[in-house]
């Protein structure tokens, strides 16, 4: 009689369609699940993540016995937890009679070299099987990269809808155009009737979750409660359907606005689920292009959601394989002031600052125009640290993972890897954040003076920006136009912008409440 394969299946890998499961063989393999501290606080990921992945996955192993499956599943103990997947594997092996273990390639670099050096350490066959849950596997982004002086995400969100057949009239785009990113631009406005949240309640499994988080990761940042994530795959395919049906008519249009006290406003939320694979990137993007075609939904709204799906997702993933494990180290801008403790909820002035920290700190989520606009925008222009920034992102949101995390933030938050994912930086002054939101209306800076301890801080940092990395960014086409208006500016000007700034960043170092 043959020996069993012992199958390990990862929390952001609970889908029922991997390898590592239809290759199986339920009335002789045995699956592993394991909640290991090292995964838990590798980072010390929000409250509500550590809550979301661990229901998830417990959730998952009830539904892979109720399929047959004999399930190995080492809840976290926070009297005496298990240390790594390495561990909780040796373990499980030295209690079986197993001849091999499989599992599913993982999502972050960190794992995928660990998980190189099982087979010696196990002195045991480990196959690392491909994810097909991805629209571009490694080997197709390394070809269609090779060669080419610029890595553009347009360009490769063309390619994959080609590929896949998306949005397409024969070999040209559905309604002419490729991109209808222009028309996804408006401003909030008075009588918006934005819907509330699909929410699901916790259950008895998901409160016990809730429980652990709250005794064994008190220190870890965050609000762990309310708490109405989908745990499941049938809740996470309801929130699907809810977003299809009530958010995505107007998704396109305000997806880049922003309103105090609506931080949800009609944005999808889904990448908690596609993240943790709880959904599939396939079934978001085909359900939005059945409610193109029905008339349910306009089509810069479907273009605009499935392009951050098949283009931004697929792109950022693609970007991190390729270029890891250097990637990790970029600083091209040279920063390196520490995070404030701002970003953690200490006081500030700056009313959109306060308001994203506190969606964030509430909810482990934060819309991409906060995350890119508000946090990032100021995190670039303050010169903070990448590495600092980057773990603050991998820490409080919910559907941040290495591999889509740092491109965003290293590559289009930062500009640190030098313009590889990004042509220019995104630096706005306090204009910007006026425009796309009401969040100036109630801070005690105005966006309207430019210089001056009323003045919003935006404004003259990212002059002080642009003066400060002119060596780096001067030549950059995108940017002529503003190094033309900074060159114009008389040195009385350019005084002013310097010294508000230097101001500014000295009280930011000292921790007062800018």
């Amino acid at each position: 009689m043959s020996k069993s394969t012992l199958r390990l299946i990862l929390g952001d890998q609970l889908t029922h369609t991997l390898p590592v499961l239809s290759g199986g063989d339920p009335a002789r393999d045995v699956i592993l699940m394991a909640e290991v501290l090292g995964e838990a606080t590798y980072v010390k990921h929000h409250k509500k993540k550590v809550a979301l992945v661990f229901s998830a996955m417990r959730h998952f192993a009830e539904e892979l016995r109720s399929l047959g499956w004999t399930v190995t599943y080492i809840a976290y103990d926070p009297a005496a937890p298990v240390a790594s997947l390495f561990d909780a594997v040796a373990e499980t092996l030295s209690k079986g009679d197993f001849d091999a273990v499989s599992v599913t390639e993982p999502g972050e670099y960190r794992l995928s070299s660990e998980f190189e050096t099982w087979s010696e350490r196990l002195n045991l066959a480990v196959d690392i099987l491909p994810d097909p849950r991805f629209l571009c596997d490694h080997e197709t982004f390394r070809v269609w990269a090779q060669g080419r002086k610029q890595l553009r995400m347009e360009y490769f969100y063309r390619e994959m809808r080609k590929r896949h057949g998306v949005l397409m009239d024969g070999k040209n785009p559905v309604g002419g155009q490729w991109n209808y990113d222009a028309e996804n631009r408006k401003p909030p406005k008075d009588g918006l009737n934005i819907p509330d949240p699909y929410q699901i309640a916790p259950d008895e499994m998901t409160e016990a979750v809730l429980s652990l988080v709250d005794k064994a990761f008190p220190d870890h940042f965050g609000d762990l409660r309310p708490f109405h994530f989908a745990v499941t795959r049938a809740d996470a395919c309801k929130m699907l359907d809810h977003f299809i049906a009530h958010r995505l008519p107007r998704f396109g249009d305000y997806q880049d606005a922003m309103l105090t006290g609506e931080p949800w406003m009609y944005h999808s939320h889904l990448g908690f689920y596609l993240n943790c694979g709880l959904l599939l990137p396939i079934e978001c993007i085909r359900a939005a292009e059945r409610a193109y075609h029905k008339g349910h939904a306009p089509l810069n709204a479907v273009e605009g959601f499935i392009r951050q799906i098949l283009g931004w997702r697929e792109f950022v993933r693609g970007i991190y394989w390729l270029e890891m494990p250097d990637y990790a180290a970029e600083n091209a801008l040279n920063a390196d002031r520490p995070l404030p403790p701002l970003y953690w909820g200490a006081p500030t002035q700056m009313n959109c600052l306060a308001q994203c920290v506190g969606d964030t700190r509430k909810w482990a989520y934060a819309h991409h125009i906060q995350r890119l606009m508000v946090l990032g925008n100021f995190a670039l222009l303050a010169g903070l640290s990448p590495e600092e920034v980057n773990e603050w992102y991998l820490i409080v949101y919910a559907d941040a993972y290495e591999w889509v995390e740092m491109p965003n933030v290293t590559g289009m938050v930062l500009f640190a890897d030098g313009g590889l994912l990004a042509s220019k930086p995104y630096a706005a002054s306090g204009a910007y954040i006026n425009r796309m939101s009401d969040y100036c209306k109630s801070c005690r800076y105005s966006p309207t003076k430019k210089n001056g301890p009323d003045a919003c801080p935006f404004n003259y940092l990212y002059w002080d920006f642009l003066d400060r990395n002119a060596g780096t960014l001067g030549q950059n086409p995108r940017l002529a136009m503003p190094y033309r208006t900074l060159s114009h500016m008389s040195d009385e000007k350019h005084a002013a912008n310097r010294e508000d700034a230097a101001r500014f960043l000295r009280a930011l170092d000292r921790g007062d409440p800018v």
